[in-house]
């Protein structure tokens, strides 16, 4: 009786192991491959307006060698989108420019709205995972400085993007008049709310059809504060979707204050009376240090605007 337990107990764990083993080698060595991009129609702008169509982009987290990844966010040019939303974390290396700038190349004169995340000022560190369920990650004083200013002068001056780090702007896409406002980095705490009212003040945005919010992280106090402002839309990015997700369950983890059934895709934040459409991307990359998806593949996202009614 005893060698029977025994085996079964054996015969058990093997199988977990087993299923440890083939899920680690999937998140690993193939998951992390698999771009895709999710799509969505909005019913949000004026009537009789054309179609809009946004190519929504962040946390690509990009090193030199991923040329995978850049041949893959360089053909998204073939979706034809007529604004771009980059919700940050470009970069996953010091060195990580020369790939964004083989990944966002087709997409030069295309209007778009850009804010930063922490990861565009400072390169990626080793860090223990089960830390991220004690609550959101902290900042690693020792981390790497990564060439901030030579991100945007591409973004901007070659790219002809728009920088909303604690800023306001508006451009005009499809024939469509857009406004937009947003912060840096809301997980190191480098969003200022209350320089928001004037930037927008200045660009003399209030006969825009659309306005939108743009965020690197997506915590309760930028997304309310975005609702007051009158964003129409919120765009973030941040979470990774969680990163490792279980399937039928969803996010385990979303690094920051937002409900873990809003980490992923596109939802409505509701606050003061109002309920807005946001789009959370899961991202197209990962970590160096953590090179690992699973239930949860790399996305851009890609709205179409259409008129209400």
């Amino acid at each position: 009786m005893t060698h029977t337990v025994t085996r079964t107990a054996l015969t058990a764990f093997g199988a977990v192991g087993a299923v440890g083993v083939a899920t680690a080698v999937w998140g690993v060595a193939v998951e992390r491959y698999l771009f895709t991009v999710r799509e969505h129609t909005l019913p949000l702008l004026p009537a009789g307006s054309p179609d809009l169509r946004i190519l929504h982009v962040s946390d690509a987290h990009m090193a030199p060698w991923q040329h995978r990844k850049q041949q893959w966010m360089a053909a998204l040019v073939d979706l034809h989108p007529d604004l771009v939303i980059n919700t940050g974390d470009n970069l996953g290396h010091a060195d990580g420019l020369v790939g964004i700038r083989r990944a966002f190349a087709p997409l030069r004169g295309i209007p778009g709205f850009f804010v930063h995340g922490s990861n565009d000022h400072v390169a990626p560190s080793p860090r223990n995972p089960l830390k991220y369920f004690t609550g959101p990650s902290r900042h690693q004083p020792k981390a790497e400085s990564i060439d901030a200013d030579a991100l945007d002068a591409f973004l901007v001056d070659d790219l002809g993007w728009t920088d909303l780090n604690n800023a306001a702007g508006v451009v005009e896409a499809a024939g469509i008049r857009v406004a937009g406002f947003g912060v840096s980095d809301a997980h190191r705490q480098w969003d200022r709310l209350d320089s928001l009212p004037a930037a927008i003040t200045a660009t003399e945005s209030t006969d825009a059809a659309l306005h939108v919010g743009v965020t690197h992280a997506p915590y309760r106090r930028v997304l309310d504060r975005f609702i007051d402002l009158g964003a129409d839309a919120i765009f973030a990015g941040h979470t990774h979707g969680g990163q490792v997700r279980v399937p039928g369950y969803g996010a385990l983890v979303a690094n920051c204050d937002i409900p873990l059934r809003q980490a992923r895709g596109l939802s409505a934040w509701e606050h003061g009376g109002r309920a807005v459409p946001l789009n959370v991307s899961a991202g197209l990359g990962h970590s160096i240090y953590a090179p690992v998806r699973f239930a949860c593949r790399p996305e851009a996202s890609l709205l179409v605007l259409t008129a209400r009614g």
